[in-house]
């Protein structure tokens, strides 16, 4: 009987000696902790301070087998809410990232489309400065070749020249006379700057001669005029009688003529190419003005 009792004593006191340790904090540990503990700084990630090292509990501290469950939750209870709070935070921070990210993507498209319409709009400024010194150089052209055909509007200058012959005594344009009248009146069509000289001549002496080559010179008129409207302001006629006429050499002295005949000259000024000029400029303003923009 003494012998159990021997036995079951140091086995007791073996078996409650961990457990009383648990219950009891040492206050060995926390009395070694530094006083200044309490002020230390709170610049970490979640604003708190810092984590405590853990009390040595129980006869096996840390590790001890015999630690209960109350005890290890006490342990890992802010250690858990400090790694939620930082998954918080770094969510956060993640967040944050991408709208910053977003924000400058945003503001790098904004500022590339008004660089991109600052460039359209220097394009088009370029094109306009084209065209208006295209516009200015043909204004300039368009003034010096004004001036040019002003300062020669009375220089006319012979163009086409038709001869028709008269029997001694006639007036009336044959079949050929009219066809070589045709052809003149049908070049002028339309046209400006231009005039035409009839000059009639007539074989005799004196106002008969005259008469005569007036008379003849008076039937080409009439034939313009009635059959192919040429105005009468556009024509000059006279009647040159029996006037010498130069030969057809540049040396041959001038000699009388014989017979009937109507010398008709066409004459020009520079209103025609004046006229021609100025359609083309005009036209291609046209085509730049419907070109699209």
């Amino acid at each position: 009987m003494n012998r159990r009792i021997l036995v079951t004593l140091p086995l007791a006191a073996v078996l409650a000696f961990p457990a009383i340790a648990q219950t009891s904090p040492s206050s060995q540990d926390q009395s070694n902790q530094p006083a200044a503990s309490s002020a230390q700084s709170t610049d970490t990630a979640t604003g708190k301070q810092p984590l405590a090292a853990p009390s040595r509990e129980g006869f096996w501290g840390r590790v001890n087998p015999f630690a209960r469950k109350n005890y290890v939750k006490r342990q890992t209870d802010p250690i858990r809410d400090r790694v939620n709070e930082l998954d918080d935070l770094t969510a956060a921070n993640s967040r944050n990232i991408k709208d910053t990210d977003a924000r400058a993507q945003a503001g790098i498209k904004l500022a590339s489309d008004k660089a991109d319409q600052a460039d359209q709009h220097a394009v088009e400024a370029g094109n306009k400065a084209t065209m208006a010194q295209q516009s200015a150089q043909q204004a300039s052209t368009r003034i010096q070749t004004v001036e040019t055909v002003v300062g020669n509007i009375d220089q006319y200058k012979a163009s086409n020249q038709t001869e028709i012959r008269f029997r001694p005594g006639q007036t009336v344009l044959s079949k050929n006379a009219k066809d070589a009248l045709d052809e003149m009146a049908t070049s002028v069509q339309g046209q400006h700057g231009y005039i035409i000289e009839v000059q009639g001549f007539s074989s005799g002496k004196g106002q008969v001669a005259i008469q005569n080559s007036q008379k003849m010179a008076e039937s080409v008129v009439r034939y313009l005029v009635l059959n192919h409207e040429i105005p009468v302001y556009r024509i000059y006629l006279v009647g040159m009688g029996n006037a010498p006429v130069a030969g057809s050499d540049a040396d041959a002295k001038t000699k009388h003529i014989s017979g009937g005949r109507v010398e008709i000259s066409l004459l020009k000024n520079d209103l025609e190419q004046l006229s021609s000029n100025s359609s083309v400029p005009m036209a291609a303003t046209a085509d730049q003005q419907q070109q699209p923009k």
